[in-house]
């Protein structure tokens, strides 16, 4: 009785090993691009410091302004339809529209609290890893058109990320995906 055994095809063998040596090799040099993603929250000036609600806050890097603000944001990124990067005479500006609730809640923290500030802190980057007051703007008078258009601290680049962050994020809410 002769018995046989199986035999390895020995000229298939190193395209095996050459392909399970590269394939995973592949997904190193085809790395994603970083998501866009972007934060803001808008806190209003508090008319008095109360100890555990209220905090003290720099804004703007080259001529401070020190503002003391409720700790809790009256509007976030959950609250935003969208953002846009506009142009201005003396550079740019950003433009934050907010959907129904966010221009509801806008209309009576911008009547309630006329003279005082809302303080911006916005965050953007890989992970959110980049963020910082960005402006103080004063309310003059009663907001009901849903916008809040500021000029930011920081520069167009920044800005540019920041606002598509921002989008994507809003877009990301409003889908729930």
């Amino acid at each position: 009785m002769n018995f046989y055994t199986r035999r390895f095809n020995v000229y298939l063998l190193p395209l095996l090993l050459l392909t399970a040596l590269v394939a995973p090799g592949c997904a190193l040099f085809h790395k994603k691009p970083p998501k866009d993603v972007g934060a803001v929250r808008v806190h209003i000036e508090s008319p008095v410091a109360a100890g555990d609600e209220t905090q003290v806050v720099s804004v703007l890097r080259e001529d401070p302004v020190v503002v003391t603000i409720l700790k809790e944001p009256v509007l976030t990124e959950s609250d935003l339809l969208r953002a846009l990067l506009r142009e201005s005479p003396g550079g740019f500006y950003v433009e934050l529209v907010f959907d129904e609730t966010g221009a509801l809640t806008l209309e009576q923290y911008s009547a309630a609290y006329q003279g005082k500030h809302f303080v911006v802190f916005g965050q953007w980057g890989d992970k959110l890893k980049d963020g910082r007051w960005l402006a103080a703007p004063i309310l003059g008078a009663r907001n009901t058109v849903g916008t809040l258009a500021f000029t930011p601290d920081m520069s167009r680049a920044e800005a540019e990320q920041w606002v598509r962050g921002l989008n994507a994020t809003a877009k990301k809410i409003q889908t729930g995906k």
